[in-house]
C-alpha cells in the first residue's frame, strides 16, 4: 500500500525516521554512560514498539495505564512518577515499577515504607526553581508549582531511604538549558548526592532536533558522571524519540471566505487531532505551503468541528486551494496521537506505518464503535 492510496485523514509514522532518532539517542546513551528511557506521555503507539525494542526497553510512566502498557510492550525497567498515589493505586504501582518517584514529602511519608518493602527504588521529585521555558502551560518551575519539593522544604535533611532525586524542568530544550538547570540542581541539592544511588534529569532534552548540540550534551553528562561516579544518571525525553517521525495527512473539503479571510476546511481537526497547536499555541509546517510573497493566495486551515476556535493560520500556497487537495501537516507524532479526543464524534484519523522499504500498513483504523464504546 502506497501513501497516495490511503484515504485521509491519517497519521503516518516513518520507520526510517524513527530509527534515525533511536540511533542518535542510543549513541548519546553509550558515549555519556547514562540511561535514556522513553516517556509514554509523548508516545504510546505500541504497535511501533517492536522497532523501539531493538534500541531500548526501559521507559517512564505517569499512570497505571502507561505502566501496564510499558510492562506488556517494552518490558524493561519501569520508572514511575505520578503527582499523587492513592490507597487504591499504590500497590499495583509498586508491583509493576522498578523505580518510583514521590512528588511530596507527605506522599513519601505515606507510602515510602511500602516502596522499600516492595523492593522498588524510591525517589523524590525536587524543584530547582530554575525556569528556562517560555510557555507557561509547560513550565513546571513556575512560582507556586505543584511539582516537586524545594530545597527550603527539605531544610538540609533528606529522609532516610530515598535512593534518587528527580527533577523535570525542560521542554523541547537545548543542552545549554540543561546546563543552567543542572547548575541550580547541584547548588541546591548536591549536599544529598552521597546518600543517593541515582538521579533523574527528567524530560525535555530535544537531542534529535536539527541544530541541537549533541556533543555539548555528551560533555555535560560525562562531566557530571566524573564528579559523581556512584550515581546512575537517567534521562526520560519524550519528544526526542519521535521528533519529526510522522505527519498528519489531510484533505481540503471546502474553501470559505469571510471579510477577506480564506479558510480551507479540512477533514481533520486541530481541537481533536492536533490539540497542542491550540494549547501552546504553534503553527505546524505544511509541506505543500510556500514562503509568503506578493500575489500568492493565503489561507488559514479550519478543522471540521463546531468549535469556533478550531483553526490555525495563516499559510501561503503556490496556487489556490481546492476541495480534494491533500495537505501534509508535518511532525504530528510526539505529543499528538496521545492527546487526541473524539469531540463532536469526528472520525479519528487512521494510524499508518511506512516501512523502510516504502510500503505502508495500517496500525489502527477507527470506526463508530470506537466512539460509542468510549462514550458508554
Amino acid at each position: 500500500m502506497k501513501i497516495q492510496d490511503i484515504p485521509t485523514p491519517f497519521y503516518i509514522v516513518y520507520e526510517d525516521r524513527l530509527r534515525r532518532n533511536l540511533s542518535l539517542i542510543n549513541r548519546v546513551e553509550k558515549e555519556a554512560g547514562v540511561n535514556i528511557i522513553m516517556a509514554f506521555k509523548a508516545n504510546a503507539l505500541w504497535r511501533t514498539f517492536p522497532i523501539v525494542r531493538e534500541y531500548n526497553r526501559d521507559f517512564t510512566a505517569s499512570s497505571l495505564n502507561e505502566l501496564k502498557l510499558g510492562n506488556e510492550e517494552l518490558g524493561g525497567e519501569a520508572h514511575v512518577y505520578c503527582p499523587v498515589y492513592t490507597d487504591m493505586t499504590i500497590d499495583e504501582f509498586l508491583a509493576r515499577a522498578s523505580h518510583l518517584t514521590f512528588n511530596s514529602l507527605h506522599q513519601w511519608g505515606k507510602y515510602g515504607a511500602k516502596a522499600i518493602a516492595a523492593g522498588v527504588s524510591p525517589g523524590l521529585r525536587v524543584n530547582p526553581q530554575c525556569s528556562v521555558i517560555d510557555t507557561e502551560i509547560y513550565n513546571p518551575a513556575l512560582p507556586g508549582s505543584r511539582f516537586g519539593v524545594t530545597a527550603e522544604q527539605l531544610g538540609g535533611n533528606l529522609p532516610e531511604g530515598i535512593e534518587g532525586l528527580h527533577f523535570h524542568a525542560l521542554c523541547e530544550s537545548s543542552s545549554y538549558d540543561l546546563a543552567k538547570v543542572l547548575e541550580a540542581f547541584e547548588a541546591q541539592f548536591g549536599c544529598y548526592f552521597k546518600q543517593l544511588k541515582w538521579v533523574n534529569f527528567g524530560g525535555g532534552h530535544l537531542m534529535t532536533r536539527e541544530g541541537y548540540d549533541v556533543e555539548h550534551l555528551i560533555y555535560i553528562l560525562k562531566d557530571f558522571r566524573a564528579r559523581y561516579p556512584w550515581l546512575k544518571v537517567v534521562m526520560e525525553p519524550g519528544s526526542a524519540f519521535t521528533w519529526r517521525t510522522g505527519d498528519l495527512i489531510t484533505e481540503v473539503l471546502d474553501v470559505v471566505e469571510n471579510q477577506g479571510i480564506k479558510t480551507a476546511i479540512i477533514d481533520a481537526s486541530f481541537a481533536c487531532h492536533m490539540p497542542d497547536c491550540l494549547e501552546m499555541p504553534y503553527k505546524p509546517a505544511i509541506t505543500e505551503s510556500v514562503a509568503p510573497a506578493d500575489g500568492l493566495p493565503v489561507y488559514r486551515l479550519g478543522g471540521n468541528s463546531c468549535l469556533s476556535g478550531d483553526y490555525v493560520g495563516d499559510w501561503a500556497f503556490p496556487r489556490d486551494l481546492e476541495p480534494g487537495d491533500r495537505l501534509t501537516l508535518e511532525d504530528m507524532n510526539h505529543y499528538t496521537t496521545v492527546k487526541t479526543n473524539m469531540f463532536n464524534g469526528i472520525q479519528h484519523p487512521a494510524i499508518v506505518l511506512c516501512n523502510s522499504d516504502g510500503d505502508c500498513e495500517y496500525l489502527r483504523q477507527f470506526d463508530y464503535q470506537d466512539y460509542k464504546n468510549r462514550m458508554s
